[in-house]
């Protein structure tokens, strides 16, 4: 086989695994992460966001949660370790059997999410901002949020372009 024929078949074998949904992270804890129950109320996250060329960025987000019907609001507001503060808000309506619709002012289109045993994952795409603020480079999130045993919420998201992870965030979500 040549070589241009080996790289037809394996670039999209690998292309499909770098952008695959995150698994569950070992730290899953025996009950089910719901977000409208465990991400109600005031809760406070600290996190990392970590690119494929170095670049790492620390921040804390201080999060409200809030359910009316069959809508769920998240107000989110970012505080990042070299002074940028940033405030988004998720709106996601349940559809039935697990099955969440969002938007969020960033979010390109809509945001999918669904129940997904032990973890809530949540799918969509983003618009990140360029150096002067505008929006600049749309990439997909895929977010995977479980409980731990203690109680803590993990969220981890794989950042993707073109199929490629470029970049990865972390969260740890805890009651103040």
């Amino acid at each position: 086989m040549s070589i241009r024929m080996k790289l037809a078949v394996a670039l999209p074998l690998l292309l499909t695994a770098c952008a695959g949904a995150p698994p569950l992270p070992q730290e899953t804890g025996p009950s089910a992460f719901v977000i409208e129950r465990d991400l109600a109320g005031s809760t406070v996250a600290r996190g990392e966001f970590s690119a494929i060329n170095g670049l790492k960025r620390g921040f804390t987000a201080y999060l409200e949660g809030e359910l009316a019907g069959d809508t769920f609001t998240l107000k989110e507001r970012f505080e990042y370790d070299d002074g940028e503060k940033d405030q988004k808000t998720w709106v996601l309506t349940l559809k039935g059997d697990g099955l969440y619709s969002g938007v969020r002012e960033d979010v390109v289109g809509q945001a999918k999410g669904w129940q997904d045993g032990a973890a809530f994952r949540l799918s969509y795409d983003v618009r990140l901002p360029n150096e002067k603020g505008e929006p600049g480079m749309q990439v997909h999130f895929q977010d995977v949020m479980v409980k731990t045993a203690d109680g803590v919420v993990l969220n981890r998201a794989s950042v993707g372009k073109w199929g490629v992870r470029v970049a990865r965030v972390e969260l740890k979500i805890r009651k103040p």
